[in-house]
């Protein structure tokens, strides 16, 4: 099983490899493109142009895999354009995490905490996970974690994590049972957290990829 990886950041190469460690047989291309993510920053958001050369890109990767996997979700919306057109899967990762989360939120009814560590990941996510979500009565909440997104930027990989696992614990004490990490990026965060297990997005991405 091949399946190209599409990356904006450089360090999602080792999450996802570390990810597909358990999957026997799937084999990973890694493609970076962290342009598309520095200019949806700049433009405060995913542009058309963005998303449709996003979507280009992913359909190109279609050629020589068996699935696409598009690992940023700040340009998640691409992976759905691209796929109407691939000859194989295209997925974004965090299409999966939504399905699980609101799995778990389902039975009693709860509401999903998305936490995002970048501004550009919000309205991409909300409109996922709400979207996943119509139809059942599960309220989505999405959050950003402070100061994270900055200490990526400075390469400060512990802080990071460790302003991440805060936010999601300060989570944890105001009752909510159900947490999920928006962005691949953010996966190394969960073991920080002392109140709960958040929901990540690259086994589950991953594993949704090798079933498609």
């Amino acid at each position: 099983m091949r399946i190209a990886c599409l990356h904006t950041v450089q360090s999602n190469v080792a999450v996802f490899d570390a990810a597909a460690a358990d999957l026997p047989g799937v084999t990973l291309s890694h493609h970076l493109r962290a342009d598309l993510l520095q200019r949806a920053e700049a433009e405060g958001g995913l542009t058309d142009a963005i998303r449709d050369e996003a979507a280009d890109l992913l359909r190109a990767l279609a050629q020589d895999a068996d699935a696409v996997l598009l690992t940023c979700s700040t340009v998640g919306p691409a992976a759905e354009r691209a796929d109407l057109l691939a000859p194989v899967p295209v997925l974004r990762v965090d299409g999966a995490l939504a399905s699980a989360a609101i799995a778990a939120a389902a039975a009693g009814k709860r509401r999903v905490v998305v936490l995002c560590t970048v501004q550009t990941t919000v309205e991409p996510t909300r409109e996922l996970f709400e979207r996943r979500a119509d139809g059942t009565e599960v309220a989505i909440d999405v959050r950003v974690a402070p100061g994270a997104w900055e200490a990526f930027r400075a390469g400060d990989a512990e802080a990071y994590n460790r302003l991440i696992a805060k936010a999601a614990d300060a989570i944890y004490a105001e009752g909510e049972e159900v947490i999920a990490f928006a962005q691949a990026s953010m996966a190394g965060a969960a073991a920080l957290c002392t109140r709960g297990t958040p929901l990540t997005s690259p086994a589950a991405g991953l594993a949704a990829a090798a079933r498609s």
